[in-house]
């Protein structure tokens, strides 16, 4: 028995255990290291008790990433250079796109020798520090180059109009009168244009020229207006008649009185025809019975130079030399909305065929603005000043935009977008103010008259169907021809 003393051990030690199975073993300087490491699972402990085995697996998990395949993403720099400068930079900002600019800054950073733990953004709850730069998303674009939605699809380009008219037509004796009204174009394709006593008939499909009457030495055309079904023509004239033509037969139907003078404007419904005179009055005529007119409207203190239809046949909105444009309904003998902002007489007027109760008007000489109005309160919408006299108005059924033709100073046609107002197109030809517009029926081409007696036509529409620029159709070269 050994008589020396056994220190008692301060660890507690499970059975079967004593200390020497935890000593260090002592190296020299020449001998490689070595080391035992420090294990507290029992089962590894266990193992340790006997040196010759040795320990083939531990219970910490290390993950094996090699399936990952993080390369392919491009998560994980290589070390390698990259052979073209384009991917690397396409690959830093795929990564700022869908990570953030955090994690761009940090690969940029661990490029300069910085941290290089790819997961270092993952799964974190970041601030947004886009700041002013990107006020939409936390992209390290900024403003001035910054990739989104919009720009990967390019703004449509404004659509392109002709400048030129294809097709000038001459128009001896058109008068250069303001408040007149000589040209009108069928919805069969008929152009009608009153020139001095006569009434001329020309068809756009073969450019065949009619004469349709003759008012002889003693009146004149005022105005000329076709009906809707574009069978019946109605001309006013200087003695203050209205007749009625059949345009297909070149014969009179109907000859009307009423009026004290010149009728200058006249206004077609489904089933009445509007007429305005210098005499300041409008009469309303029904074909259907044996008098003259059925009803006369009385509110202007000037001539009336200007008439048209609602496209429902609800309401008519007339405007007149007193700088009145007043609005009617079938019910009522006295004017339901008078709207006095214009500064000078009120012949354009147009209603919108994209949205009810919208009209539109131009004025005069001292006024020169288009102002568009809300007819179910009487408010005005919206109002441009054109810098000249507004001489006519047309509306497209094709598309939201309008028409405009001008006087003094320029002469010019404008093309304008609504509810916007900007400018589509400014065409420029005629060298009097252009006092006549008509529109073909597939709304896609616009004549103009003015008092240099010429007659030009211009592609300004697009078609109804494919919204696309209008190019020339070829049915008509260019060129000058007489009209009579």
């Amino acid at each position: 028995m050994d008589s020396t003393p056994r220190r008692k051990s301060g660890l507690n030690l499970p059975s079967g255990m004593n200390e020497t199975s935890l000593r260090l073993e002592t190296f020299s300087s020449s001998s490689s290291f070595r080391a035992v490491t420090c294990v507290s699972s029992p089962r590894a402990i266990s193992s340790l008790s006997s040196p010759s085995k040795t320990s083939s697996c531990s219970d910490r998990f290390i993950p094996c990433r090699s399936s990952s395949r993080l390369h392919t993403f491009g998560l994980i720099e290589k070390g390698s250079p990259v052979k073209e400068g384009g991917d690397e930079a396409y690959a830093r900002l795929l990564k700022s796109e869908l990570f953030g600019s955090d994690f761009g800054s940090f690969s940029s950073a661990s490029g300069q020798g910085g941290l290089s733990s790819p997961n270092k953004n993952m799964l974190r709850f970041k601030t947004d520090h886009s700041g002013p730069n990107s006020p939409y998303s936390p992209s390290i674009l900024g403003n001035g180059c910054r990739v989104s939605s919009e720009s990967s699809t390019p703004p449509k380009p404004p659509r392109k109009v002709p400048k030129k008219p294809h097709k000038v037509l001459d128009a001896p004796s058109l008068q250069d009168d303001f408040y007149l009204n000589l040209v009108d174009w069928s919805s069969q394709n008929v152009l009608a244009v009153g020139l001095g006593t006569c009434v001329y008939l020309w068809t756009a499909s073969n450019s065949k020229v009619t004469r349709l009457c003759d008012l002889g030495h003693n009146d004149s055309v005022c105005s000329v207006q076709w009906t809707r079904e574009g069978s019946y023509i109605s001309v006013g004239t200087h003695e203050g008649q209205v007749q009625v033509w059949d345009g297909t037969q070149c014969k009179r139907v109907r000859t009307m009185g009423g009026h004290q003078t010149r009728t200058g404007v006249l206004a077609w419904n489904s089933r009445t025809l509007a007429s305005g005179s210098r005499d300041r009055h409008i009469l309303q005529h029904d074909l259907r019975i044996s008098s003259d007119y059925v009803s006369k409207l009385v509110g202007h203190k000037s001539e009336v130079c200007g008439l048209k239809w609602s496209h429902d046949d609800r309401e008519l909105a007339s405007g007149g030399n007193d700088n009145q444009l007043l609005v009617w309904n079938q019910h009522s003998q006295l004017p339901i909305l008078k709207l006095t902002e214009h500064t000078a007489a009120v012949k354009a007027i147009a209603w919108s065929p994209h949205q009810s109760g919208l009209l539109v008007s131009g004025g005069g000489t001292a006024d020169r603005c288009i102002r568009f109005w809300n007819t179910t309160n009487g408010h005005q919408l919206n109002h441009v000043d054109t810098g000249s006299q507004v001489c006519n108005l047309a509306w497209s059924k094709n598309v939201n935009e309008l028409v405009s033709t001008h006087g003094y100073s320029q002469n010019q046609i404008m093309v304008w977008k609504y509810p916007s107002l900007s400018k589509v197109a400014t065409l420029v030809g005629h060298s009097l103010r252009v006092l006549y517009l008509a529109m073909s029926p597939d709304g896609q081409t616009i004549v103009t008259g003015a008092g240099d007696e010429t007659l030009r036509f211009w592609n300004v529409f697009p078609s109804m169907k494919t919204q696309k620029p209008v190019k020339d159709t070829g049915l008509w070269s260019l060129g000058r021809t007489q009209i009579r």
